[in-house]
């Protein structure tokens, strides 16, 4: 399967449908310069903001707008990484889970509607499921796959081995790209009352 390739207008919309369905909010913009708008749109001023790691994010731009300090926002990111006592660190890392807005992407989005999230450590996760009032994710639509089957071997065939790739580049021939875990996201309950984005790109981004 060729995972670079944007799918057909009628694939998109069939995708939209059935994420929308399982009460997730979808925005599709044509490009990346957009997905940054809608990002400002939906963050109000003083917001908690906390990114997870994405390629994605850096390259439409959000990662660099949160270091210039081009926003209104709280960026929890930045307390992190200025903490220099690793406990101390690893506890801000921790509150940061209950950031309001939790932005990051995903790994596949199945056009059956279920959207496949996996991670190093987890600590993304647990504010894409539950922790953070509001969640966005922005995402290329070449990450569209027809099943969750086909999401799964997206992720094991062609994600993971180029973030094993890009890992050794950064951090030397001993880094490893590893998945610890991996979040299946079926759907969102109302009962949580939680805000739950997907900014849809007509674009190849991230992996």
């Amino acid at each position: 399967m060729d995972y670079l390739n944007l799918p057909s207008p009628e694939r998109i919309q069939r995708t939209i449908e059935a994420v929308t369905a399982r009460g997730i909010n979808v925005t599709f913009v044509e490009g990346r310069e957009d997905a940054l708008a809608e990002i400002y749109e939906l963050i109000p001023t003083a917001a908690s903001v906390m990114t997870g790691s994405s390629v994605t994010l850096q390259q439409i731009g959000l990662e660099a707008a949160l270091k210039m300090g081009d926003h209104t926002w709280w960026n929890m990111k930045a307390d992190i990484i200025a903490e220099k006592d690793p406990i101390q660190q690893a506890q801000l890392r921790k509150q940061a889970t209950l950031a309001e807005y939790y932005l990051g992407s995903v790994h596949a989005i199945a056009e059956t509607g279920e959207i496949l999230i996996a991670s190093a450590t987890g600590s993304q996760l647990a504010p894409y499921a539950f922790s953070s009032a509001h969640v966005i994710w922005v995402a290329g639509a070449q990450k569209i796959v027809p099943t969750l089957e086909d999401a799964f071997r997206r992720l094991r065939e062609y994600v993971q081995p180029l973030e094993d790739r890009r890992l050794k580049q950064v951090f030397g021939p001993e880094a490893r790209g590893v998945v610890g875990k991996i979040l299946v996201f079926e759907r969102e309950s109302p009962m949580l009352k939680r805000s739950v984005n997907l900014i849809l790109v007509n674009e190849v981004l991230g992996f």
